[in-house]
């Protein structure tokens, strides 16, 4: 059954469904409050379809209480952990085209292993909210969304000069559905980011997110819009300092960008440097103005394994967490630096790549993971899953279970892959270099930089479920995204063809940088115009929260 609280302004609030499990004290004390209201008011189930009850236990209370899948086990750490966790089961379906290395569908496969390994029922799992065009401009100009709103393969032809002015076209292909792909995925990093400034969890995530490659007026690396950008725009309305760190094998440069003249954004990012894409991240990088020594750059060479990665990442982001003191932290989870990606070349394994997320859970921050690249789909979806389970606390089998996708993952069928024996280019000197040098950088900080706020932005606006729309806050089973019937959804009839063609033809993994073609980055400049979000998660798990619009006109430094 379900009970709700009644909050002074009278909605109500889902706080938990009780099950047939043996019930605590409390559960105990608010069925006999019910019964009692109940009794007070005569209410029936004829008249009225739910009743209230005055919650006359703490806050802490219902948080101490079973509450079934919104309750975590304990980690490593000893700290019990709430997760919400965004997904669509539209995602899977969008086609970037015949060949193309990124593939949706890939999302999917993660959501399937999630299923089939029981994590999704220890985790609040809800259905994003699009995100509208004015959500989008909070970051990117407007004629690049109003030009992504409108574009189709059908009109690409008679839009020249706009494919090119915006760099859509090869790397960054139409294809049926962009904008309600971009809207999506958008949608899931700012909800997460809701989330967490509402206080409704500990950890956030959005495998569909991570695309940190897009600029404000350009598509770049298979990104069109950049979530992660307007994930940190949502939680620095409520958090003094957010820091960013990436772990994609290619540099974030488009976050980078974004926040590079302010000191309430840090950047760090590891990422292999050289000939390849994008071409920036230099050491030498670190931010200019109020922002100088706030973007960290760790320039990496192939064949990095998972000692020499830990070898820097753990000294690095310690001292980070302990001078920047962020109030959030945002970990984008690209897993092409995982060893055999199609166009990677790190040789990290997936424990190690997870390793990262457990490190950084164990701060005890508010925490959002995002995905990012990733182009050997089936280790994709090991690694994505694995994390999932790092998040909740949770140690999984290596022995997958059969699933709806299974096929993709023989002949071993686990969990884990080995990682290969191709050489590490990455010295002890060249790594003890790189460290010295990022330690010495953050020594010149001050300790958590003071931020004066003249006047906080207004909340998002979590929209109000409709009782004659289908509920927002949809919790999937496991087969629920696959055999969906819905006219809407792109073309996705050739999504697992092509997917099976594409890994068939290339077994051992490219390093080839496929990303690179036709790339010319353009310095700008960097004004997020921060407009007003009114975007929430669909859950109705919690009150709608009632904002007045309300226009901002500041760039990210002085926001």
């Amino acid at each position: 059954m379900e009970f709700y609280v009644v909050l002074p302004n009278w909605s109500s609030l889902r706080v938990s469904h009780l099950s047939s499990r043996p019930r605590s004290s409390t559960q105990e004390g608010i069925s006999s409050l019910i019964a009692l209201k109940r009794r007070e008011e005569g209410t029936t189930k004829n008249k009225q379809k739910h009743f209230f009850l005055f919650c006359l236990c703490s806050a802490q209370n219902i948080n101490q209480m079973d509450t079934g899948g919104n309750s975590l086990a304990s980690g490593p750490d000893g700290v019990k952990r709430k997760v919400s966790y965004f997904y669509d089961p539209e995602v899977g379906n969008y086609y970037y085209g015949q060949g193309h290395p990124m593939k949706p569908h890939r999302i999917r496969m993660t959501h399937a292993l999630l299923a089939h390994y029981g994590l999704l029922q220890h985790m609040q799992v809800l259905k994003p909210y699009p995100a509208r065009d004015r959500d989008l401009c909070r970051f990117h100009a407007d004629d690049y969304v109003s030009f992504l709103r409108n574009i189709t393969p059908e009109t690409q032809q008679d839009q020249l000069r706009q494919l090119k002015r915006f760099n859509v076209g090869e790397d960054c292909p139409v294809f049926d559905g962009l904008y309600s792909f971009c809207q999506t995925y958008a949608g899931g990093s700012v909800g997460g980011a809701v989330k967490l400034n509402h206080g409704f969890c500990d950890i956030s995530i959005n495998w569909a997110g991570g695309l940190h490659h897009a600029k404000k007026c350009e598509a770049s690396g298979f990104c069109y819009v950049n979530d992660i950008v307007l994930a940190i725009l949502e939680l620095l309305k409520l958090h003094e300092r957010v820091l960013y760190v990436d772990i994609d094998i290619h540099h974030g440069d488009g976050v980078e960008e974004a926040f590079y003249t302010t000191d309430r954004v840090m950047t760090v990012s590891f990422h292999k440097f050289g000939d390849y894409f994008p071409g920036t991240g230099d050491i030498r990088d670190i931010g200019y103005g109020k922002g100088k020594y706030y973007s960290l750059n760790v320039p990496l060479d192939d064949g990095i394994d998972d000692e020499s990665y830990h070898y820097l990442f753990k000294p690095i982001i310690g001292k980070v967490m302990e001078i920047f003191r962020p109030g959030a932290v945002v970990l984008q989870c690209g897993a092409d630096s995982l060893s055999g990606d199609r166009l990677g070349c790190f040789n990290l394994s997936i424990k190690g790549h997870a390793e990262c997320v457990r490190y950084m859970r164990s701060f005890n921050v508010p925490l959002l993971l995002l995905g990012g690249g990733g182009y050997t789909i089936r280790n994709v979806a090991r690694c994505w899953c694995y994390e999932t389970g790092v998040a909740l606390g949770a140690e999984i089998e290596d022995k997958m279970p059969q699933h709806e996708y299974y096929e993709y993952f023989g002949p071993d069928y686990t969990l884990h892959v080995a990682p290969s024996n191709m050489e590490n280019k990455n010295s002890h000197v060249l790594l003890e270099e790189i460290r010295s040098k990022l330690l010495e950088n953050l020594s010149r900080l001050q300790h958590a930089p003071s931020v004066q706020f003249h006047e906080r932005p207004p909340d998002t606006e979590l929209p109000e479920a409709d009782d004659d729309q289908d509920d927002g806050d949809e919790r999937w089973d496991a087969d629920s995204d696959m055999d969906v019937d819905d006219e809407r959804k792109p073309l996705s009839s050739r999504v697992k063809k092509e997917i099976v063609e594409t890994e068939v033809k290339d077994p051992k993994g490219s390093t080839e940088n496929a990303r690179g073609s036709g790339y010319d980055p353009a310095v700008e400049e960097i004004t997020t115009g921060a407009k007003a979000l009114d975007m929430g998660s669909g859950s109705a798990d919690e009150p709608s929260v009632k904002v007045e619009q309300e226009t901002l006109n500041k760039p990210a430094d002085q926001i």
